[in-house]
Formats: C-alpha cells, sequence, structure tokens
C-alpha cells in the first residue's frame, strides 16, 4: 500500500513535520517518494544515485534518454552541482527562484548520477516555489531529481490523488499538500550559451524573461518535437488522454462539424473548450479547461481536464487552440503534445 502524508501546505520552515521527516528519510534511503510543487506533483529520489534515479524511470516508464530535473532548497547546493553560474542565469535566479523555473548549467562531474542527465555535460536544476517541496529537500540534505509523478506520456498530476491512480505499488509514497497552483510544468531555459534559449515554456513566461536578461531565443524543436532531448519534455508524446486528441485551427462551427462527423460514424466525440463557450457545443463530453479571459486558469484546469476525459468513454477528443502569448506558449507546447503535433485546419 502505497504511503500517503497529509500536509498543509503553510508549513513552518522553523518546525519539524512527521510526515516531512518520514519522507526525507526514504530519500535517504534511495526510494522514490511523490511530493507538491507549485507547478505539478514531482516524483522525487537521491539526484546523487543510479540505485534511486533508476526507480524514478522504473516507476514511470520513462526512456532513459531523457533528462531529469534536479531540486534544490538554497543557493549553496547550486554551488555544489554546477561549474559557474552565468550573469543571464544569476538575474534570473534572482528574479524567480524559487519559483516555476528551471535553468540548464554545466554540470560538476562525479557529483549526480549520470543518469539524471542523460549523459549530458549540463544539469536542470530549479529551486521550486512550495513550501513542502523545500522542507523535504532541505530535509533529506540532497539535491532531488524529480520528474512530473505520472507514467510517461500521461497528463502530468496535480493532485496527490493522480499519482496514486498512476503509481500506486510503483513508489513508496505521496506527500499530499493538495492542488498545485500553476498547473503546467517549470520554464525550461538553456544558459549555456551567449544567448539564453528557452527549451520548454512553462510558468515563466518569454515575456517576463525577456523583461530581465533582454535578448532570449525560443529552440526551434518546440514546434516539431525533433532532436534529442536537451531538457525534460522535449521529445516523446507527453500529457496525452487515451483517447486521441486533435487539435482544431479553426472556428467553434468548425469545431461543431468535426464532431457531428465522428458520431454520425459511431464514435464518442468530446470537446475541449474554455468557460466562456462551454454549453455552445453538442457532443458527448464537453469539458471546459479554464477562461479563455485568462490564460492562467487554462494552465491551472489543463492536465485535470485531460485526465478527465479517461473517466470518460469518448473515442476522440477535438481542442480548440489558443494564442502562443504569455503562458498561452506553455498551453500550446502541451497541447501540441497532448496531439501528438495533429493538428486539423478547417
Amino acid at each position: 500500500m502505497m504511503k500517503r502524508w497529509i500536509v498543509e501546505n503553510d508549513v513552518d520552515k522553523n518546525k519539524s513535520y512527521p510526515q516531512i521527516v518520514d519522507a526525507a528519510r526514504f530519500l535517504q534511503e534511495n526510494e522514490v517518494v511523490a511530493f507538491p510543487t507549485e507547478t505539478v506533483y514531482g516524483l522525487g529520489a537521491n539526484a546523487k544515485s543510479d540505485e534511486a534515479v533508476d526507480k524514478i524511470f522504473k516507476a514511470k516508464g520513462r526512456p532513459s534518454d531523457n533528462p531529469l530535473i534536479v531540486h534544490i532548497s538554497n543557493k549553496q547546493q547550486l554551488s555544489e552541482l554546477v561549474n559557474d553560474v552565468p550573469e543571464a542565469a544569476e538575474k534570473l535566479i534572482s528574479a524567480y527562484w524559487p519559483g516555476p523555473l528551471t535553468l540548464i548549467f554545466h554540470k560538476k562531474e562525479g557529483v549526480l548520477s549520470e543518469k539524471v542527465t542523460a549523459g549530458l555535460e549540463s544539469v536542470a536544476i530549479r529551486m521550486p516555489d512550495h513550501p513542502v517541496a523545500l522542507a523535504i529537500i532541505e530535509e533529506a540534505g540532497l539535491p532531488i531529481a524529480a520528474p512530473s509523478a505520472n507514467r510517461s506520456g500521461k497528463p502530468s498530476p496535480t493532485a496527490a490523488q493522480h499519482v496514486v491512480d498512476d503509481l500506486e505499488g510503483r513508489i513508496v509514497g505521496v506527500v499530499d499538500g493538495g492542488e498545485t497552483g500553476v498547473g503546467v510544468e517549470s520554464t525550461v531555459v538553456d544558459c549555456t550559451g551567449e544567448v539564453p534559449v528557452i527549451l520548454r515554456p512553462g510558468g515563466v513566461t518569454r515575456e517576463q524573461l525577456h523583461e530581465v536578461v533582454g535578448q532570449v531565443a525560443v529552440d526551434p524543436s518546440l514546434k516539431e518535437g525533433k532532436g534529442a532531448p536537451k531538457s525534460p519534455g522535449m521529445k516523446y508524446t507527453h500529457y496525452a488522454p487515451d483517447a486521441p486528441v486533435y487539435l482544431v485551427d479553426g472556428t467553434r462551427e468548425d469545431v461543431q462539424k468535426l464532431v457531428d462527423e465522428k458520431r454520425a460514424e459511431g464514435l464518442k466525440a468530446g470537446v475541449l473548450t474554455t468557460d466562456e463557450f462551454v454549453e455552445e457545443y453538442r457532443a458527448d463530453v464537453v469539458l471546459s479547461v479554464g477562461r479563455r479571459d485568462d490564460l492562467n486558469t487554462v494552465a491551472h484546469g489543463l492536465y485535470n481536464a485531460l485526465r478527465t476525459f479517461n473517466n470518460s468513454d469518448v473515442d476522440i477528443i477535438f481542442a480548440e487552440m489558443f494564442p502562443e502569448e504569455g503562458v498561452g506558449l506553455a498551453i500550446m507546447n502541451r497541447l501540441q503534445k497532448a496531439a501528438g503535433y495533429r493538428v486539423i485546419k478547417a
């Protein structure tokens, strides 16, 4: 039976909590423990141990050429893991750590498990902005490798029950800190070159990065998901519910026409839309992911909506598209991956 430690989010860093001590002890023993961050639930293990990291890949069914993000609780840990901190990275750390921002550095050799970095000379590191996550990492006294706590390819977990649904019997336990806030994973920025490069859009937007460091490039492979992964989430199909997802580049009338065609074929069709238009569709299942006038609500609700489709019996899902501005860039990145880059141009 998977352990489930219940912890309130307002933990006091000056107090000791038996649940956190217990979870940290398992991490020290090279076991795998899921815990909440401000983005999604992470699947944590000792980033220095091959044995522990192997358990992450086994639990998730994740390809071993996909690097992991290392989570830390203080800047001293960063100095132990990387060779240098470029000026751009220093500025971003000052602005957005702790927070939903992962930075890629040149790693120090011989410190982390090679399985964490998938053989790369760089390492992805972040400091989560969640009191429970920080308390667990601090208590463990270790850098913690932590991808999202879901089976590989499935929607990321934004609640402890999602972790239980995916990983029951595969990990020691989950620290239940309630629902996560941001809802999509951290932004990943490569700081090893002259110009910072966004490898994965997320909770910190391109516009926010630009305000801090000026020029910021976007990795072209984001559009097609090709090439060797330099960052988590760059290569394989992710975030997908069981039924195939198709993005529709068109009007709501175009979406409805596609739904009608599939229902005429005897298939059950679902629609992923927003609060503003949820009543306008005639389909077997219509789910709102948030409000179109506030894309932060869409980011927050995206994975839960995709998981909800798995509890229905739809055969196909049609999803509306969103402007790729602000957090919309991250939303569309996740939807494109959920759809395997299938887009219907109406």
